[in-house]
């Protein structure tokens, strides 16, 4: 992977009661963290506790802003979709 000189740098810890959850999002960010982007770099891990964390390094505000929006907006969507897989398995007779 390409090293960032980063300037910025954030931390997200994602934590659920469900732990499919977590190896769900997990899984879903995997490959995404994987790539190389030019002016920044992720990293997922899990925590001590169990929860999944993203680690962001950027070379300027502006590639953490963006980084951090993308990685949100999966996490959020991820939450979304194991939400609804949950409504669907209950809607069924």
């Amino acid at each position: 992977m390409t090293t960032v000189a980063a300037e910025w740098s954030a931390t997200v810890e994602v934590h659920a009661p469900d732990a499919r959850l977590l190896d769900w999002i997990e899984r879903a960010l995997g490959p995404e963290a994987a790539r190389e982007v030019p002016r920044s770099t992720a990293e997922l891990d899990r925590g001590r506790d169990g929860g999944v964390v993203l680690s962001i390094s950027a070379r300027d505000s502006g590639a953490m802003r963006a980084a951090l929006n993308t990685y949100l907006g999966w996490i959020h969507l991820s939450i979304g979709a194991a939400a609804a897989a949950r409504l669907g398995r209950a809607a069924r007779p």
